[in-house]
C-alpha cells in the first residue's frame, strides 16, 4: 500500500476530519435506519482516534431520493455503538458547524449534517479544483489532519473525498486500509470461472464498469437482476414499459451495445414477481403488462442462475435482487445469497444493501468477503485506481516530501 495510515501519525490533540461513509439502507415508509453495518464499520477507526478532536461527515442517498435525510439518526446510532457522546450540528460547513469545530475539546466526536445539503458535494472535481471548493476552504482552516475510511463511496472524487487530501495530511482510515489489504489478498488467488451476480439501482454506474470488468477477464458469466436487470430486457425488446430512470434511452441503448459486443456473457430473468391487490403474483416475463412493476425475480430464474452459480471458481454479488424491504419481494435477494453462500467458489458480497440482508438471514460466516461498498469495489475489481485511493497516495508523496 501506497498511501499512509492512523499509525503514520501522532493525533493527539489534533483536530481530524474523518470522511466515512454512513449511506444506511432506510426504510421507505417510516424513513428509520434499517441496516446500520455502515455505521457500525466505522467504530474501530473512531476509537483509532481516541485523543482527537473528531469532525465525522458522510452522505446520505441522493438529492431528490426517499433515502436523502439528515444526519440525526445516524448521531443517535453512533452514540449506542461507542458508548460516548457525539455532538451532532444540522449544517455542514456554515457558521453553526464551524463554531461546533472550535468548541472540540480532545477526545470528543462532532458528526456534520450531511454533506449532500452541500451542493459542491453532488459533483465530481480534480483534487486540485475540489480544493478551490467552499467547503473545503472554509472547513479545511480549522483542521489539523484528513482521514478517508469511506471506501463505499471510494470511486467518487467529490470534494470531501480528493479536496482535504489536496489541501491537508491524510491517510486511510482502519476500513480502507483493511479493504484493500483483503482484496488484493483475494484477487491474487481467485479462480476463474468469473461470474458476476448484478442488481440494485445504480444503473450508469455499473455499464461502463460491466465492460472493463468482461475485458480483463474478471466476468465470464453476467446474472442481472433489480433495476439493471430491467434496463437489459428492455434492450433485449422483452419489456416494453418505460424505467423511470434519467436518460434512460441513452442506458439502454448501452446495455443493447454491451450485449451485441458480449452476447454469451448476460443472463436476465426470465420469470418475474409483481404485486396485485396487495400481493406477490408470479408471472412469467412474456407474460407482463406494459404497466406491471417488476418487484422480485421468480423461481424459474433462481434455478437457472444457481445451476451457474454452482460451475464458478469465484462469484461476486451486489445489489438487491427487487423490492427486498418488502416481505413479499425478499425471495429473490434471500435466494441468491443462500446460494452463493453455499457454493464451493471464492464469495465476494458487495453494498450496504447486502452486507445488512446477510446478517439478517445468517449467511455472513459462509463468505469470503463481505465488503459495505458497491460501486466502489466494482470499480476495483477492474484494477483501475480510485479517486478516493489516487488522492491518499499523492497526500502521502506531498507529506514525504515535506519531512
Amino acid at each position: 500500500m501506497k498511501f499512509l495510515t492512523i499509525d503514520d501519525f501522532d493525533l493527539k490533540g489534533k483536530t481530524v476530519f474523518l470522511r466515512v461513509d454512513m449511506n444506511c439502507p432506510i426504510d421507505p415508509e417510516t424513513l428509520e435506519i434499517s441496516g446500520t453495518k455502515r455505521i457500525e464499520e466505522i467504530v474501530e477507526t473512531i476509537n483509532s482516534l481516541n485523543s482527537a478532536k473528531i469532525v465525522i461527515a458522510s452522505h446520505q442517498g441522493r438529492v431528490g431520493n426517499k433515502d436523502y435525510t439528515g444526519m440525526e439518526n445516524h448521531a443517535k446510532v453512533l452514540e449506542k455503538l461507542l458508548n460516548r457522546k457525539v455532538t451532532y450540528v444540522s449544517d455542514v460547513m456554515g457558521t453553526a458547524a464551524q463554531n461546533e469545530i472550535k468548541k472540540l475539546n480532545d477526545g470528543e466526536i462532532l458528526l456534520l449534517d450531511n454533506l449532500r445539503l452541500s451542493a459542491e458535494e453532488n459533483y465530481e472535481f480534480s483534487g486540485s479544483n475540489a480544493a478551490k471548493t467552499i467547503m473545503v476552504k472554509r472547513l479545511s482552516k480549522l483542521l489539523d489532519f484528513c482521514v478517508l475510511d469511506s471506501f463505499p463511496s471510494a470511486h467518487r472524487s467529490h470534494p470531501s473525498i480528493v479536496g482535504f487530501p489536496y489541501v491537508l495530511p491524510s491517510c486511510a482510515g482502519r476500513l480502507v486500509e483493511k479493504e484493500v489489504k483483503k482484496l488484493d489478498e483475494i484477487m491474487s488467488v481467485t479462480k476463474s470461472p468469473f461470474v458476476l451476480v448484478l442488481g440494485g439501482k445504480k444503473v450508469e454506474d455499473r455499464l461502463e464498469a460491466i465492460r472493463l470488468l468482461i475485458e480483463n477477464g474478471r466476468a465470464d458469466h453476467v446474472l442481472l437482476t433489480g433495476l439493471i436487470g430491467n434496463v437489459f430486457l428492455r434492450a433485449q425488446g422483452r419489456i416494453r414499459s418505460t424505467l423511470g430512470i434519467k436518460r434512460e434511452d441513452e442506458i439502454v441503448a448501452k446495455a443493447h451495445t454491451l450485449i451485441g459486443e458480449f452476447p454469451d456473457v448476460f443472463s436476465t430473468p426470465v420469470d418475474v414477481a409483481i404485486e396485485q391487490n396487495g400481493k406477490r403474483v408470479e408471472l412469467d416475463i412474456r407474460e407482463l403488462n406494459k404497466e406491471d412493476a417488476i418487484y422480485d425475480l421468480g423461481p424459474k430464474t433462481i434455478e437457472h442462475y444457481a445451476k451457474i452459480i454452482s460451475g464458478a471458481g469465484t462469484v461476486f454479488i451486489s445489489g438487491p435482487a427487487g423490492f427486498f424491504e418488502k416481505e413479499d419481494f425478499i425471495y429473490g435477494t434471500k435466494s441468491l445469497l443462500e446460494i452463493v453462500a453455499n457454493s464451493m467458489a471464492t464469495t465476494i458480497v458487495s453494498g450496504g444493501h447486502l452486507s445488512s440482508a446477510l446478517k439478517k438471514f445468517g449467511l455472513a460466516e459462509k463468505i469470503t468477503h463481505i465488503s459495505t461498498a458497491g460501486g466502489a469495489l466494482v470499480r476495483y475489481l477492474t484494477g483501475i485506481k480510485l479517486p478516493m485511493i489516487e488522492a491518499l497516495e499523492e497526500s502521502a508523496e506531498r507529506y514525504k516530501a515535506k519531512k
